[in-house]
């Protein structure tokens, strides 16, 4: 057993009087009792030095043999190694002249010990604790409990835990209540698959993970809990990328007897309230609001970064007539008797900073999110066009498309052509980001300087070509816009209504989605009739909660934030896996513990079901 260690006969409690981040000048000679990890460790000949760390900061704790009973300090200190868990007791005194470290709050000063106490040993850790070098992110998720000991991840959970209290307070004083609803609950289609679980009293039945507490909030306003948040659980079965987890948290927020302008403005305090906590910042309300439509149409997305330019344009009439096939079939009517567009995005000045190489990712980007290809034009010295398509357009073409983007030398045009009016705009959306990226135009203090966006008025429907139906474009329970319930309960003009939803936007990224919900039965009905559900398949997925709109609905609304999220930009983190204590890989495993696992054979006779390997 290593010198300083406690037997089963010693074992004692260790307290401590400050943190490793509490002692200042003003401490100077007093007897403190410090725990904590070693960080580093010095040896100066005949004095050691070491660091000792934990989550509020780090003490310089020196051995000295020529201190009071440092002696026998000194002895056990050199069997200290990184991450060994220590008691240590001593007096504060000010470093050496010269010594003082100023970037540590508590540099100044550095206890020289006169105890020692090994609480606990390590043996040496797959990677280095405080090293500034990459470490693979498999290993940090293997070793999850050692890299939660890094200052950077524990500063990330330290300001996610800020957040969320200042969003419970936030909450409460303004007559929110905190309601936990189940997690054992029934499988509801809400557009990703469910995670299920078999029931043992009810063989061959099974729950689902919530995806969301949808109804169950609903039914909470059904309940007259006119006010109501939660920090829920919730769990999808999708596949994974950065920002998505197979287990998630969002703030869920419901309330009665509201619409927009009386919503919108407790949402935005929130919002203050918490950038007030967490970063120091004043953010300006009310924040700005902006249609889909117009979102669409100036940034091709539905959640618009609004800090730089590049905004796209429409130039389908310009090309009207054009005998260039890849714009004839872009502008032909489909069978609802619409017609897809031609959008064009400038870059003014900067055609010599895209080699032929940049524009040829651009169109491999463009065709990743859906389109058929991008079209180029760098506008010569002379105003001439420098294109692959320039051949295919005619003079006066060419002429009005410079007179409709007012294009000038050095400009750069790029175009997408697309069938479908929304996948022009999604693509070229797509291509400006990416151009922004390449010429730096992002800028870089998103959590400082954020900019807050209300996109508003989405479409209620949309078409779904492969299956040939309707499907909601936020989910089943939202409200038309008023000017649209008639369409809407006839089953009239199913894309030409706009429902009351509502995202918030931040640089670009959507934080959270809601709306006005359905509040009558008949108007419910509506719904599942359009989307092209029967009565018995309404009745058997969602009997009960029809059946509950029928005992006297309030009017009412809600909205939901990712927490990891928001989080994540707090924190000026790129995935939501730094904001998380315990993240699954984006195969949904969790590499430190080794699930999902198999169980035994009788957990499973129990549960009567049976397991068929792919």
């Amino acid at each position: 057993m290593e010198q300083g260690t406690e037997n089963s006969s010693q074992i004692h409690t260790y307290n401590r009087s400050h943190d490793c981040g509490a002692l200042r000048a003003e401490h100077l000679d007093h007897e403190v009792d410090l725990c904590g990890w070693v960080k580093t460790r010095r040896d100066h000949g005949g004095v050691i030095f070491i660091d000792l760390r934990d989550r509020y900061g780090v003490t310089q704790i020196v051995f000295d043999p020529s201190v009071d009973g440092g002696s026998d300090a000194y002895q056990r200190a050199h069997g200290l190694r990184s991450e060994f868990v220590l008691w240590c007791r001593g007096r504060v005194r000010r470093r050496p002249g010269g010594m003082t470290n100023e970037k540590l709050p508590t540099g100044e000063i550095e206890v020289a010990c006169s105890e020692l106490k090994i609480l606990s040993e390590a043996i040496t850790p797959p990677f280095e604790i405080d090293a500034e070098q990459e470490v693979s992110e498999n290993l940090r998720l293997k070793y999850r409990y050692l890299d939660l000991r890094r200052p950077s991840l524990q500063k990330n959970l330290i300001s996610r835990s800020r957040m969320i209290s200042a969003m419970r307070r936030y909450l409460e004083e303004n007559a929110f209540i905190d309601v936990e609803t189940p997690i054992l609950y029934k499988s509801t289609p809400e557009g990703a698959r469910d995670f299920v679980v078999p029931s043992r009293l009810s063989p061959g039945e099974f729950y689902a993970l919530p995806q969301s507490p949808q109804t169950l909030k609903q039914l909470l306003m059904i309940s007259g809990l006119d006010r109501y948040y939660q920090m829920a659980r919730c769990f999808r079965d999708e596949d994974l990328r950065g920002d998505r987890q197979p287990e998630f948290s969002q703030v869920d927020i419901e309330a009665s007897f509201i619409n927009e302008d009386v919503f919108f403005p407790i949402i935005e305090g929130m919002m203050q309230r918490v950038w007030k906590e967490v970063l120091d910042v004043n953010l300006q309300t009310p924040f700005p609001r902006m249609t889909y439509d117009e979102a669409m149409n100036r940034y091709g997305s539905d959640k618009p970064d609004v800090r730089f330019g590049f905004e796209l344009n429409d130039v389908s009439s310009v090309f009207a007539k054009s005998e260039f096939r890849v714009f004839q079939g872009a502008l032909m009517k489909n069978s609802f008797g619409k017609s897809g567009s031609i959008r064009a995005i400038v870059i003014p000045s900067e055609a010599e900073k895209f080699s032929r190489k940049d524009l040829d990712d651009l169109a491999a980007h463009a065709v990743v999110h859906g389109a058929k290809g991008l079209l180029w034009m760098k506008i010569q010295k002379d105003l001439t066009l420098q294109s692959p398509a320039a051949k295919f357009m005619k003079d006066e073409e060419k002429g009005e498309l410079m007179q409709e983007l007012k294009l000038k030398a050095d400009d750069l045009v790029l175009m997408v052509a697309d069938p479908s009016d929304e996948g022009a705009m999604q693509a070229l959306g797509a291509v400006r980001l990416k151009v922004a990226a390449h010429l730096g135009a992002i800028p870089t203090d998103g959590r400082m300087n954020p900019a807050f966006l209300w996109v508003v008025d989405f479409p209620l429907f949309e078409y779904d070509d492969q299956n040939k139906r309707y499907q909601a474009k936020h989910h089943p329970f939202t409200m038309p816009k008023p000017e649209c319930v008639d369409d809407f309960v006839k089953g009239e003009n199913l894309l030409e209504i706009k429902a009351a939803a509502y995202d918030l936007v931040i640089n670009g990224v959507e934080l959270g989605s809601g709306s006005l919900r359905i509040y009558r039965s008949d108007w419910q009905d509506a719904m599942f009739r359009a989307l092209g559900m029967t009565a018995e398949d309404a009745q058997a997925k969602f009997g009960f909660f029809l059946e509950a709109l029928q005992f006297g609905t309030p009017p009412h609304g809600g909205v939901a934030f990712g927490i990891d999220r928001m989080a994540a930009i707090l924190c000026g983190v790129g995935p939501i896996r730094e904001v998380m204590a315990f993240p699954k890989t984006q195969k949904g495993q969790c590499l430190m513990s080794g699930s999902p696992s198999s169980i035994q054979p009788e957990q499973l006779v129990e549960l009567g079901v049976s397991v068929r390997k792919k």
